[in-house]
């Protein structure tokens, strides 16, 4: 069967955008993304997204296409990925997918739950309501609406306790009666090639550091002090890339830069680990390939001469 994809993964920092990039490259394909936070316009430095040289040195798809007022979803981002799909399909184009997003990898080949839209208007007044209502009430709320959800998160879990009384509030059905109904992803059967670039947790931990203290010297401090003076709704993704919290503690005087940049590190050496945890236990099939090997299996798998 003629490989349909290449879905390249990893943890942060490891060389996959480069991989996918020379790839498409070498095939003529076109580099589309599958991670969370590059497909915001408002965060191209602090986020890595590939610069504006590289994304003319090869077509790239969906990346910056989203506004940081919204609240984007794998099931967003699995429609938008239909599309480009079909295009480059028509096109006879090999799609290059690349990203450390492991639930956007699995909306498109395991498909998702068939979750409902929250109107604007209601998710707007429920979080005007709830702004200074602390995460142990919301939770006691949530168990007294929907005690099934309620018994499923920790009372600490902010988030998606917010989510779960959303989505009470919109339908009147618990949000568990919808993870059971499966929307079927649009790479679901399809032949692929799924690779997972690993390479060794300290070479992973001092590139991200050094390229955390690179963003800042390219900018990434004014790119989040324009960031911040959207006053978005702090609960957005978009607020919580990672070194976004910890810059913007900075310009308001609670943190200097040095421990902005400590805790950015961090919390990106911590998201990295967990990548590979996600990909260990949850994403079957995937070939884990050391970084100076990578390229020549994908090359040999999709039958290019290097």
């Amino acid at each position: 069967m003629t490989i349909r994809a290449v879905l390249i993964a990893g943890p942060t920092a490891s060389g996959k955008s480069a991989l996918a990039m020379e790839i498409a490259r070498r095939n003529g394909g076109v580099v589309v993304n599958a991670d969370s936070m590059q497909v915001y316009r408002d965060l191209r430095t602090i986020t890595a997204r590939p610069s504006p040289a590289e994304e003319a040195s090869v077509p790239h798809r969906l990346y910056g296409h989203v506004d940081g007022a919204i609240n984007y979803s794998a099931m967003r981002y699995a429609a938008d990925v239909v599309d480009v799909l079909a295009e480059l399909a028509h096109e006879d184009v090999l799609p290059v997918l690349v990203g450390g997003t492991g639930l956007y990898f699995k909306a498109l080949t395991d498909g998702f739950s068939a979750m409902p839209p929250v109107p604007e208007a209601v998710r707007a007044a429920f979080r005007a309501r709830v702004e200074e209502v602390d995460t142990v009430a919301l939770h006691a709320e949530l168990a007294g609406l929907d005690p099934a959800m309620a018994e499923r998160l920790r009372p600490s879990d902010r988030m998606r306790i917010m989510r779960a009384l959303e989505v009470f509030l919109a339908t009147g059905r618990s949000l568990a009666s919808f993870q059971g109904e499966r929307v079927p992803g649009p790479l679901a059967g399809a032949q692929l090639l799924k690779l997972f670039v690993s390479p060794p947790r300290e070479v992973v931990r001092a590139r991200i550091d050094a390229r955390f203290e690179a963003m800042i010297a390219s900018g990434a401090l004014d790119e989040v002090a324009a960031l911040r003076s959207r006053q978005l709704d702090p609960l957005l993704p978009v607020m919580r890339a990672h070194g976004v919290p910890g810059l913007i503690a900075h310009l308001d005087g609670a943190l200097s830069l040095d421990e902005a940049i400590a805790r950015g590190q961090a919390d990106t050496r911590a998201y990295a680990k967990r990548q590979v945890t996600w990909f260990r236990h949850q994403m079957e099939g995937w070939q884990a390939v050391a970084p100076d090997e990578a390229l020549e299996v994908a090359l040999g798998a999709l039958g290019i001469a290097r």
